[in-house]
């Protein structure tokens, strides 16, 4: 079903830079930076704060009406300087936004001028050292969160990758996945004896302890220095099922250096999981650790001890195009029908994907569309009738309208606590993200009983 309608309401994804601001907090000793008005921010800090439950800094050029007009370029060099000053960062990670997109800012060009008044002799305050300075193309008018958060990977890389003689080492860049999925990667890569850079990584940045005093820099993060090893990889393992290899990091490493890309879903389910491990045992030439043959097993048995309560189930999974490609996968995995595949992204490769890991999804009544907003997901629902909702927060209004229970994955989730906390990848994501549809769905069973039985 398609609605005709004039503008999208409550969009199915989130705006450019605000990824880019959540991949630049995965770089040690880096600052986010946006190229714009002050207000887009505050709408990225508190999306970010309200999710992972940490302090987020992100620094503007705060436009006004005198910058939307002649321009941004004094601002943004006053901005890095009192960056440079009050942060003291080894790395600024600028994000244009719509406003400064649209005027039409040569963000390079001012860069270039900026770092030439300090090699002529400018001093900085205190005299701080020059940051790096890594900036990614991020109008919210072109593309979604996802494309920011890809586009300031890509330009990072791009900015520190230097040539020098092939290394033991493995690129691992894992998508926008959360801080529990990057602590239980650096698990896995250490169990395989397998070197790695994993970019970005903001395991700690975004999640991390108490802190005694107010650090405006969060220790944490993949260090400079081992970006800069990235071009000097054996390989490099990207989590995607739409990027492009011209707007993949791994793709550039690959044509400028030579770096061999691997290309896998995101590895959620037995199947995906597999071919995950099956990729770590061919590289690093070591057998399945035996901790995670456990794992597998342990789930193969969830999966024969749930089947009863979820098989023929039907629901709708919404979000990036990536998470709902391998979440649906799963799902067919399981038994559970995923009639409705929803992405507010238009990379134009979703339902291809998709049918090329489920074959038979439009035979079982599934089927798939990008660009949605949570108007279309709604219109589609009243007819579908599913069980399930699975993707983010943005959609607990449609399951309280219409009754539909929802699984909470990804980002953001605003209205549960821990969701940095949440596992999806590999046999152990997989386990915990199944325990929670099997529960959610006996839930619904028990409270809708008129008995309120006690016993499954």
């Amino acid at each position: 079903m398609k609605t005709a309608k004039a503008a999208t309401q409550n969009a199915c994804k989130l705006c450019n830079p605000l990824g880019a601001c959540l991949a630049f907090r995965g770089i040690e000793k880096c600052v986010p930076f946006l190229h714009g008005s002050q207000g887009c921010a505050t709408y990225i800090r508190r999306y970010l704060i309200s999710h992972f439950k940490e302090p987020v800094d992100i620094a503007s050029s705060n436009f006004n009406e005198d910058t939307a007009v002649f321009g941004g370029s004094h601002n943004l060099k006053l901005g890095l300087k009192n960056v440079t000053q009050q942060y003291r960062p080894e790395v600024i990670g600028i994000a244009t936004t719509c406003l400064s997109e649209t005027i039409g800012d040569d963000v390079d060009m001012i860069l270039r001028d900026y770092v030439r008044l300090f090699d002529n002799g400018e001093p900085l305050p205190n005299g701080e050292p020059l940051p790096l300075m890594v900036h990614a193309s991020t109008p919210s008018y072109q593309g979604s969160h996802i494309d920011g958060f890809h586009a300031a990977v890509r330009a990072t890389v791009v900015k520190l990758a230097e040539k020098g003689p092939r290394q033991n080492l493995l690129n691992l860049f894992p998508n926008m996945v959360s801080p529990a999925d990057i602590r239980y990667l650096k698990e896995i890569m250490t169990s395989f004896g397998l070197p790695a850079v994993i970019l970005p990584d903001y395991s700690e940045t975004l999640d991390g302890g108490p802190w005694a005093e107010y650090h405006r820099i969060p220790k944490g993060g993949t260090p400079v220095k081992a970006i800069r090893h990235t071009a000097t990889a054996a390989g490099s393992i990207e989590f995607t099922s739409i990027l492009p290899a011209t707007k993949s990091a791994a793709g550039y490493l690959e044509d400028e250096f030579g770096v061999s890309r691997y290309e896998l879903p995101l590895p959620i389910g037995i199947k995906q999981s597999d071919r995950f491990f099956a990729l770590l045992e061919k590289l690093s030439a070591t057998p399945l650790p035996e901790m995670y043959e456990d794992e597998r097993r342990r789930l193969v048995d969830a999966y024969t001890d749930g089947h009863k309560y979820i098989f023929g189930k039907k629901a709708i999974v919404y979000g990036e195009e990536d998470l709902v490609i391998s979440i649906a996968a799963f799902l067919s995995e399981i038994g559970i029908v995923p009639v409705l595949c929803a992405s507010g992204g238009k990379s134009g490769k979703m339902k291809k994907r998709l049918l090329e890991l489920v074959p038979d999804l439009e035979e079982k009544g599934g089927s798939v569309r990008e660009g949605v907003d949570f108007v279309d997901i709604e219109e589609e629902a009243k007819v579908l009738a599913p069980d399930l909702l699975i993707g983010n927060s943005k959609g607990f209004k449609m399951s309280r309208k219409h009754t539909i229970p929802i699984v909470r994955i990804g980002f953001p989730i605003h209205d549960r606590f821990g969701g940095q906390r949440l596992h999806h990848l590999g046999y152990r994501g997989t386990q915990e993200l199944f325990d929670r549809i099997v529960n959610t769905v006996i839930e619904e069973r028990q409270a809708s009983s008129p008995i309120g039985y006690t016993y499954m």
